[in-house]
């Protein structure tokens, strides 16, 4: 062992745990919004349907971006930023798909205290909910019922995406980013060399 590898055993690297996005719970209602989504579009939707394409795609980006996002962490605080707003905005962009298939198609948007928003909230707040909480819902055959439970999900998701950004930037103004804490290790280093 080298008197540089003995000096460095023991100490903290500079890139921090990173990616555990399976964790997150805007992760897991994203990927429920992709599954309902590709549910959704298939049965309510033509293929050829320029829409089609398009929702899924957004719904896909949600999810990947929060993941993307969350594995490129540990080396870049303003990228997971980012990828974490363009997952946000994907979600937005689908979220407006689906009131614009209520809305040309004359069927209303479930305001909070509608009955079936109340149980969507209740459902919502299931820890560790799956597809399969929400699946009676998602797979309803009324278009109304379908289209209200994924925009309730997305609605969830967008929050959770709020939130995740908003702790993101305070968490980077606290810690900094990768460039910040290489120099800090280094600085460390040269301050125990000194020592030594």
């Amino acid at each position: 062992m080298t008197k540089a590898t003995e000096k460095t055993k023991g100490t903290q690297g500079f890139i921090p745990k990173h990616g555990g996005y399976r964790r997150l719970w805007s992760y897991q209602k994203s990927e429920i919004v992709y599954d309902a989504t590709v549910f959704f579009c298939n049965r309510f939707l033509v293929k050829r349907d320029r829409t089609y394409d398009q929702m899924i795609q957004a719904a896909r980006s949600g999810k990947q971006n929060i993941a993307e996002g969350s594995q490129a962490s540990g080396t870049s605080k303003e990228f997971e930023i980012k990828l974490t707003s363009v997952a946000r905005a994907s979600l937005e962009e689908l979220l407006i798909d689906y009131q614009d298939f209520l809305r040309v198609r004359g069927i209303d948007e479930w305001r909070s205290g509608h009955p079936y928003a109340e149980r969507l909230r209740e459902l919502n707040q299931t820890k560790n909910a799956t597809y399969t909480t929400f699946q009676k819902g998602i797979e309803h055959p009324d278009p109304a019922i379908c289209g209200n439970v994924i925009i309730g999900l997305i609605r969830v998701t967008n929050y959770l995406l709020d939130r995740q950004i908003q702790r993101l930037e305070q968490d980077f103004v606290a810690q900094g980013g990768l460039r910040e804490r290489m120099t800090q290790a280094r600085l460390k280093v040269r301050r125990r060399d000194r020592k030594d």
